[in-house]
């Protein structure tokens, strides 16, 4: 432990640390960056050499650097000390040394004398305290960027060169500067100093730094690089919007694709391409998925959202005639998409009910058969859901069984996003109907958070089927998510059987849907996956802006009907609002606690007997519960849950009296069991959906 002391007057200079290698991976740039960043950050400001908490971090695809205005020449001295036994452990009845103490003293090579005591707020114990002199930046930032480099998000490293050093990419050049100094070092086998690298074609090759500060304007200025990653993303944005502007178009969904040719481009200029407007003739996805994916280019789209045949192209290149790029790049796009045209001609020469025994040969999972016994499974469960939701079955069923037909198709192969959109397209061209055709790209939603879910009963039993048969199958077969690693995606497959039923409001009862999907695999505990539904039916509506204790209410009841979630949800709010409601919930909670210690103790709970009851406090209760249960019936039957919770806040006053007046657990057997018996129908009538007693606070 150490004890920072404050500086007294330390010279400060800004810190620039720059590494220069070759092309970084553009996915992992801006999460390299950062990391980068805060790593230099932490442990310079750990060692005292900071003060203040600003800095400024850059990353290009040729460079990462971090820069920090106010950093000390010299760290702070600071007070280090080694903590001992307790005074109460190192000090016996008389004061004197125990052998704990002693040992203390002995493993740190000092006398017992030379220990001092100090206290954590509870404890007081003895340290010994060694005053630890400042070390110049120079001597200890080389320790700091390896432990920075070493705790980088990483996962494959490269070696070059003769020599033993590993980094993401090769390092070419290394900047270390304290304001107009170069800091000694080597990092990563690469001599530090003063000089870093402009744009490959368009700025100078080597720019040589007077000191820290000026290290993004020379960038910019000589090198023609914008170094901060957000101010380059935020110029390729407004190019981007101003030219498709121009060629009155739309840019879709593009944010995803904007990071990525962020971390490619080091000064950018955006351009427009065109292709032959023919290829439209292939489905829209298709083209766009080739030009975003293989390309890196941004589609057009009409106002209506219809692909035009025009794109955008971000160059590294900033130049006054543009042809020579424009026309390279529409030369490299014309193979792609004649290639997407061919995958589309040839896979509609085969139906998609022909390719369905060719799933034969494709693995699920090794303990769990082919795609194609998968399919006949999905197809059993999506047919009897779609008979509880009413839907037409044979639709279901015939959807259900081409579901994975276009697994084996060539566009698929190549783009296996394309999963269920493909299958749509082949469907339609088969004459299967729209309905069978819309559930085959469908049934893979929700496909991550915040996707469409399915429209309509037969999408939504074919999408129920898959995720429920891919749940039931992986669970049985012992194949759990654990911690962060979920290779089936079964969280996301469990949140979208809960958002399919919840948003879709299906009749359907989880329990039969489980019981269901375990069908083939009987004689497997389902206890596992119904605890994970409930787990994920937490974090969905505590995300979706219910608290904790309002979530915790309905889910301690175990609940099987997902669609009526929201409403109880909505009546435990309501509820909660009421003014009645934090004196019902403590009461809630306190009779859930004598009944527990009553059936602990062997405790028989009988019919409540009016009759026997003697206080006229309980008698009250007797009353006043009886009636507000006449008046709540009717309301839990037809489903309104707020009036059902509503008509038990009369209950207050005599509920508060009874507690105040009645002793439950009396000597007289008969009317304890009374007693009891009373609270426990007060407790079943006000909890039917909801434990209220969750609410307490």
């Amino acid at each position: 432990m150490a004890k920072k002391k404050p500086a007294k007057g330390a010279a400060t200079a800004s810190l620039l640390v720059e590494l220069l290698t070759e092309e970084l991976p553009p996915k992992s740039l801006r999460r390299l960056s950062e990391a980068f960043g805060r790593y230099l950050y932490d442990y310079l400001s750990d060692a005292g050499f900071l003060t203040s908490a600003e800095y400024q971090i850059y990353a290009t695809p040729r460079r990462l650097a971090a820069a920090f205005p106010a950093v000390r020449h010299v760290q702070e001295d600071r007070d280090s000390f080694k903590k001992g036994p307790s005074v109460k452990v190192g000090l016996d009845k008389d004061g004197n040394p125990t052998d704990a103490l002693i040992g203390f003293a002995r493993a740190i090579g000092t006398k017992i004398e030379e220990l001092e005591k100090r206290t954590d707020g509870k404890t007081e114990f003895f340290v010994r305290v060694v005053h630890v002199k400042g070390e110049s930046i120079d001597v200890k930032l080389l320790e700091i960027i390896s432990l920075a480099l070493e705790h980088l998000p990483v996962s494959k490293v490269m070696r070059w060169g003769a020599g033993n050093a590993q980094f993401v990419r090769p390092i070419h050049g290394v900047v270390m500067l304290h304001g107009k100094r170069v800091i000694p070092g080597t990092v990563l086998g690469a001599p530090a100093g003063n000089t870093t690298s402009g744009h490959r074609f368009m700025g100078i090759a080597s720019i040589h730094l007077a000191n820290a500060d000026e290290y993004e304007a020379r960038l910019l200025k000589d090198g023609r690089v914008i170094a901060d990653f957000a101010t380059r993303k935020s110029e390729i944005d407004k190019q981007l919007q101003v030219e498709a502007e121009r060629q009155k178009a739309h840019l879709g969904e593009y944010q995803d694709l904007l990071d990525e040719v962020t971390a490619l481009v080091e000064f950018p200029a955006v351009y427009v391409g065109e292709f032959d407007a023919s290829f439209l003739e292939v489905p829209h996805e298709c083209l766009i998925l080739t030009m975003r994916k293989n390309q890196k280019y941004f589609p057009l789209f009409e106002s209506n959202g219809n692909l035009l045949p025009k794109f955008l192209i971000v160059s590294n290149m900033r130049v006054a005639d543009a042809r020579p790029i424009v026309s390279g790049n529409e030369r490299v796009v014309r193979p792609r998409l004649e290639d997407a045209r061919f995958f589309f001609d040839r896979d509609r020469k085969t139906r998609l009910e022909a390719r369905v025994p060719q799933l034969a040969k494709v693995v699920f999972h090794n303990k769990l058969g082919s795609q194609l016994e998968r399919v006949q499974r999905i197809k059993l469960l999506a047919g009897e859901i779609a008979r509880s939701l009413g839907a037409d079955v044979m639709q279901t069923e015939r959807a259900a069984e081409l579901s994975k037909a276009d697994l084996s198709t060539a566009m698929v192969g190549e783009f296996p996003e394309l999963q269920g959109v493909m299958g749509r397209y082949y469907a339609l061209h088969d004459g299967e109907p729209r309905e069978v055709a819309d559930a085959i790209e469908q049934h893979y939603r929700p496909r991550f958070a915040g996707d469409k879910i399915p429209e309509g009963p037969i999408a939504s039993a074919v999408a129920l089927g898959d995720k429920l048969d891919s749940l039931a199958g992986l669970f049985s077969i012992k194949e759990l998510p654990t911690g962060d690693k979920d290779p089936f995606g079964l969280r996301r497959a469990a949140l979208g059987v809960v958002r399919i039923v919840a948003e879709n409001q299906l009749p359907l009862s989880l329990k039969d849907l489980v019981d269901s999907a375990f069908g083939p695999f009987r004689g497997k505990p389902q206890t596992d996956l119904k605890m994970f539904f409930t787990e994920r039916m937490r974090s969905y509506f505590l995300e979706r802006g219910y608290s904790a204790n309002e979530v915790e209410a309905v889910l301690s009841l175990n609940p099987v009907a997902i669609a009526l979630i929201p409403k109880q949800l909505e009546a435990v709010r309501a509820f909660s609002a009421l003014p009645e409601a934090a004196s019902l919930a403590a009461a809630n909670k306190r009779i859930a606690n004598i009944l527990r210690q009553a059936e602990s103790k062997g405790e028989s709970f009988v019919d409540a007997d009016v009759s026997a009851l003697r206080e006229p406090a309980e008698i009250s209760l007797f009353e006043a519960l009886q009636t507000a249960s006449r008046s709540a019936k009717p309301l839990f039957d037809s489903g309104d849950f707020a009036g059902y919770l509503r008509a038990f806040a009369s209950l207050k006053s005599p509920v508060d009296s009874f507690f105040d007046a009645v002793m439950v657990m009396t000597e007289d057997k008969k009317l304890r069991e009374n007693r009891l018996a009373l609270l426990t129908d007060m407790r079943k009538a006000m909890n039917r959906f909801s434990d209220i007693s969750k609410l307490a606070v």
